[in-house]
């Protein structure tokens, strides 16, 4: 009876550390691999390959839905005519920025579109750099374009949400209060740079012409 009893001890210690090994010589199997090992998906990145595997992705959120928390809800389609004749007459429905709501507007600027339009929206983003970036042309500059500092609030958030020409949509980057609110940056810029080139332009003309009849 001893004997068994030293034999039995002896075979659960063998049991328990072969169960503590870490070694899976026979491992399960996964019943979601998709799940387990999910494959990295880059916004601007060739989605091709994962369509022809059976995995519908894009950057767009699903149709129809909004976040539980957002007071801010745009519900226009699509506008497939280019024309946005529709989006043109809308005005930011958000108030105007405090100090807290313009840094945060600032770093959604820098972070979704400075790399594209920089940060002194002059077009002239990391992609870009003056022509020696990967980005061939110039994106839109929204300070010293006359056709951007004069398209509506409506336009930018509605190229925004759905994109325009090279350009994604950023619906799943930006909710629809933080791209007002981008907007409600750039209108900003926009104005101070209008203010300071109209005070520039009124100082010139206030400046006294010199008397070319004078004696030096």
């Amino acid at each position: 009876m001893k004997k068994l009893s030293v034999i039995f001890t002896l075979l659960a210690a063998v049991v328990v550390v072969i169960s503590c090994s870490d070694v899976k010589r026979k491992p399960s199997r996964n019943y979601m691999p998709d799940m387990a090992y999910s494959q990295a998906v880059e916004t601007y990145s060739d989605h091709s390959k994962l369509n022809e595997d059976g995995i519908n992705y894009n950057a767009k959120n699903v149709r129809g839905t909004v976040s539980r928390n957002e007071d801010v809800i745009y519900q226009t389609p699509a506008d497939t005519t280019g024309l946005y004749a529709s989006e043109a007459v809308m005005v930011n429905p958000l108030p105007a920025l405090d100090s807290t709501g313009k840094v945060e507007a600032e770093r959604l600027f820098l972070i979704n579109c400075g790399i594209c339009h920089g940060a002194k929206l002059d077009g002239n983003g990391p992609l870009y750099k003056g022509g020696d970036g990967p980005f061939p042309a110039k994106p839109a500059a929204f300070l010293g374009d006359a056709n951007y500092e004069k398209m509506s609030e409506g336009t930018m958030f509605h190229a925004i949400t759905y994109g325009k020409n090279l350009m994604g949509s950023y619906a799943s980057q930006l909710t629809p209060k933080q791209r007002w609110m981008v907007i409600h940056y750039i209108k900003d810029k926009q104005a101070e740079a209008k203010g300071g080139s109209e005070a520039a332009a009124s100082t010139t003309a206030a400046a006294p012409k010199a008397d070319s009849t004078a004696k030096k």
